[in-house]
């Protein structure tokens, strides 16, 4: 049995437990652990996407049981994206976080930030809904633990905000589940899917309330308004690093409404006809508005970077919402962009507060910061990608959007919305940059001569710089390799709206994957391993059967 694609939930997860066992009073030790596992996760994420890049679909089945029995693992072009997506984002995050120090401010620092990936991943690979909730509370688990580090009043004040806006959404969560088995008698997804499209049209209350209810927790896990109050706070008094990691937390709900509602609930099905396409688009809109505002009413930099994450997830899922492969393409491609540019900003926000001394990052007079022309120099990139202007991917993330929104009945509000919102943060963060970096010089008296010019100590090392940096650098790179990225995108929205690969390998013969280049040739049986052999047979298994 290949086990490659459980791997990235089991080896967090072994690294967490030996660390809290073994390692708990020996910080390098945890250090070395941490980057060495987060490298690995890396090695494996690339190893996935790359499998599933020609539309392999893998399953993985514990224990050998079929669905929608036994808890499956599926990767396919979408979830190997999200993998790879989170796993590139935590080793420059890591690496701050040794860089700075963060990790020695609290304890657990290292195995609580290996359980949140574990909880992450395994979001984005589980098959099954149930399963989706284990992983969800995994890793809610892990980043309140995560969101308190360091402690502090303020710290804690927002993480009892965070843990109880998001126990709301699990139990939400739980009510939903119970309600989709009540109908269906499944939560695998596959399975579910097939079941739904079954059920009369004039039968399916439960089914409505229960998709109703799935919405709104991913929205509540996408900070959409008005289930976005607990975002805020929470990001801005979390340790710089952790808010960094928490830029992919967003996209978690934002993936499962794309998983969901092309898979289970697609936008042609008759039982949800007209559910989402009601408000979803409205409330997308008035996130970005509201997200907007709040990065121009802001009267500090770090509250200022979270609500330009709630107006980045108002935007993307503008496009979700038009349920399109474009809309789902765009999305994917904007997501990619954000959660780089939000981690950056966070991580920069950080560094400033560290050399600014009691003005920390608020919006007041200050002495110069040490090496200021380099921080300002990476902040205003950072902030150019973050409000969408050229020539940085964010520009072009917002250029697919509009272009997708023109399928969208609220098209013009789209476009007016995005655009006006673009401007309102452009001025919000050339305020900030200004205030910070150049008053800070035209506020500060000359010194006379033969003293020196009063500056606060930069309390930062090379590698937080070099992590930063590297963020940056991943935002260039998007934006270079646009073309090649939108044609894998492309592929993935197309698979998601043709899911009969994904329901053929998960409900059919075990071990089996259907991949796009030979569905037309072998018709063979395959049978054995749970896992990664090759069905060349996608046209006579995209349709099975089922007994309901």
């Amino acid at each position: 049995m290949t086990h490659w694609l459980i791997l990235p939930i089991v080896l967090p997860a072994m690294l967490a437990a030996f660390m809290v066992l073994a390692a708990r009073y020996h910080l390098l030790i945890q250090r070395v652990l941490s980057v060495t596992g987060t490298l690995g996760l890396l090695a494996l994420a690339l190893g996935l996407f790359w499998q599933a890049s020609d539309g392999t679909v893998s399953l993985y089945q514990l224990g050998n049981w079929a669905a929608p029995f036994g808890i499956v693992l599926v990767a396919d072009r979408l979830s190997t994206l999200m993998v790879l997506l989170t796993c590139v984002l935590a080793v420059p995050v890591l690496l701050y976080a040794i860089g700075s120090g963060w990790d020695n401010r609290g304890r657990h620092f290292h195995p609580l930030f290996q359980f949140q990936l574990m909880g992450i991943l395994g979001a984005f690979l589980t098959g099954d809904a149930f399963n989706l909730f284990v992983f969800f509370e995994v890793l809610l688990i892990a980043s309140y633990g995560l969101m308190i580090h360091a402690g502090g009043q303020r710290r804690l004040r927002a993480g009892t905000q965070y843990v109880l806006y998001n126990l709301l959404g699990s139990t939400l969560f739980l009510f939903a589940l119970g309600t989709i088995y009540a109908e269906t008698g499944t939560l695998n997804m596959a399975d579910l899917a097939m079941r739904v499209a079954t059920l009369d049209a004039g039968d399916g209350a439960g089914i409505r309330v229960a998709a109703v209810l799935l919405l709104l927790v991913f929205a509540v896990k996408a900070a959409i308004l008005p289930l976005h109050f607990w975002l805020p706070a929470s990001y801005s008094e979390a340790p710089a690093p952790v808010a960094a990691l928490f830029a992919i937390m967003t996209k978690v709900g934002a993936y499962c409404i794309i998983r969901f509602y092309t898979l289970v609930f697609p936008p042609d099905l008759e039982i949800t006809q007209g559910l989402f396409d009601v408000w979803l688009m409205p409330a997308a809109l008035l996130t970005v508005a509201l997200g907007m505002a709040g990065v121009l009413g802001a009267k500090r930099a770090d509250r200022m970077v979270a609500f330009s994450v709630i107006g980045s997830m108002g935007m993307l899922l503008a496009a979700v919402s038009v349920f399109t492969p474009a809309g789902i393409s765009a999305a994917l491609y904007y997501a990619i962009h954000s959660t780089f540019a939000a981690a950056a900003l966070f991580l920069l926000i950080d560094v400033i507060r560290s050399r600014r001394g009691a003005a920390e990052v608020s919006f007041v007079d200050a002495p110069p910061l040490a090496g200021g022309a380099l921080v300002a120099g990476m902040f205003f990139v950072a902030a150019i990608a973050m409000t969408g202007l050229p020539p940085l991917s964010g520009f072009l993330g917002k250029l697919l959007i509009l272009d997708a929104a023109r399928s969208a009945d609220l098209m013009w509000w789209v476009w007016g919305v995005i655009l006006v919102g673009s401007l309102i943060a452009v001025v919000g963060f050339s305020r900030a940059g200004s205030q910070i970096f150049w008053k800070a010089h035209q506020s500060t008296p000359e010194p006379a001569e033969g003293d020196e010019a009063p500056v606060v100590a930069e309390g930062q090392g090379v590698l937080p710089m070099v992590a930063i940096g590297g963020l940056l650098a991943l935002l260039v790179a998007l934006t270079v390799a646009a073309g090649p990225m939108t044609r894998v995108l492309n592929a993935t929205a197309a698979q998601l709206f043709n899911p009969e690969r994904y329901l053929a390998v998960v409900l059919t013969t075990p071990g089996k994957e259907i991949t796009d280049h030979h569905a037309e040739d072998d018709h063979g049986d395959a049978e054995g391993s749970a896992d990664a052999t090759e069905d060349h047979g996608a046209e006579d298994a995209a349709a099975p059967e089922k007994d309901h």
